[in-house]
């Protein structure tokens, strides 16, 4: 059953209430050792309040090839943490610059639901900046927006999604842009986000 969030809050509010709100959460972690790890970065930047959202470039051997999605990828041995992954992946997906800028939250633990998709365990972080930054995609991406977060919040957004697999068509829900339509994982971090903003004080 999908979700509706019915409850409004002044547009002002909506990242420091959400910012309040995470802050009492404790993120789940994955008790999944010998999974390969990876990161994404929820950015976030007002007036509007807006999040990054990125489209992967199409790519074989891809399995998100096309999807919208947060930018982050897999950690390497270059990165002291999984902070460090998501800041240097969403530098050279987007050369929005995160570094010496501390993550507010990380979120719960994500891995894939499908049996066909890589087993990795996805660590989302949120970041804020104090304003909307220029966007230049690298080769990995075929485009970047800062998308309102007043368009993902609207009840008409987030609404049934059908695409095929292996030749045979399944169900899932997602977020229906005008750049395209947000599921699979992605889908996954940002709605019990967004759901923060409707919950009961």
């Amino acid at each position: 059953m999908l979700r509706r969030r019915l409850r409004r809050t002044a547009p002002l509010s909506r990242l420091q209430l959400l910012l309040d709100r995470l802050a009492a959460r404790t993120p789940r972690r994955a008790d999944e050792p010998g999974r390969p790890l990876a990161a994404v970065s929820i950015v976030l930047a007002p007036d509007p309040d807006a999040v990054l959202l990125i489209r992967r470039a199409e790519r074989d051997g891809d399995h998100w090839s096309g999807h919208l999605a947060l930018p982050g990828g897999r950690w390497s041995e270059g990165d002291d943490d999984l902070v460090a992954t998501a800041r240097r992946e969403t530098f050279e997906e987007t050369a929005v610059d995160l570094h010496g800028v501390s993550p507010v939250a990380a979120l719960d633990d994500l891995v894939p639901k499908s049996p066909v998709l890589p087993p990795i365990l996805v660590r989302p972080f949120v970041f804020t900046l104090p304003a909307q930054v220029p966007i230049r995609p690298n080769h990995e991406v075929a485009g970047a927006w800062w998308v309102p977060i007043e368009t993902l919040l609207d009840p008409a957004a987030l609404r049934p999604y059908e695409y095929r697999r292996q030749n045979r068509a399944v169900q899932a829900v997602g977020y229906h842009l005008e750049i395209g339509v947000l599921w699979g994982m992605t889908e996954r971090i940002l709605t019990p986000l967004l759901d923060l903003f409707s919950a009961p004080v």
